[in-house]
């Protein structure tokens, strides 16, 4: 399972639009509040979460995904329970997406070191020795990042490419018209 989290003031393009396309591919993913089951993002949009997190959800990860915006990036960096899944993810070598301003989260754990990343250019001092690209997404090990809202599409296929292999990738984005 998929875990996205979502915390007041995350960037909603980023949210939504990863777990609509990881549900097209037939990977499953739960959305879950950081402290709420209906979360406001930076726009002012409100997103119903399937669930609020909780630590239950710690034992059966596939991977995460943390979408960016501001202030949410910093609700997620706050959160026990994020960081909890994030320890499990580097524990058991589970996927950890992060876009625009959420790579930050992982740099500021030394999670990037040495690894090829992108983010928001407002981020990338919190990179914490990234080797940074300019690419819409980037993909190291089990760490996927993406550059900010435009590249939301583009982040979320590297994640079903990344699960489900490139082919499924391929459908998807013909399915949707990306090509």
């Amino acid at each position: 399972m998929f875990y996205a989290f979502y915390a007041q003031g995350c960037e909603e393009i980023e949210a939504v639009t990863s777990v609509d396309v990881l549900r097209r591919a037939g990977i499953s993913v739960k959305t879950l509040g950081i402290g709420a089951k209906t979360v406001f993002g930076s726009h002012g949009i409100g997103i119903v979460c399937d669930e609020i997190a909780d630590l239950r959800f710690i034992n059966d990860i596939d991977g995460i995904i943390l979408p960016g915006g501001m202030p949410g990036t910093l609700n997620l960096e706050a959160s026990p329970i994020v960081s909890s899944a994030i320890d499990y993810c580097v524990k058991h070598n589970k996927f950890i997406c992060a876009i625009c301003a959420a790579p930050s989260i992982l740099g500021h754990r030394g999670l990037l070191k040495d690894k090829i990343a992108t983010c928001y250019p407002d981020s990338e001092n919190a990179s914490f020795g990234a080797r940074l690209t300019d690419d819409q997404v980037a993909r190291d090990g089990n760490i996927i990042t993406g550059k900010g809202p435009g590249a939301s599409i583009e982040f979320a296929l590297k994640i079903v490419e990344s699960v489900k292999g490139a082919e499924a990738a391929r459908r998807i984005r013909v399915s949707m018209k990306c090509q």
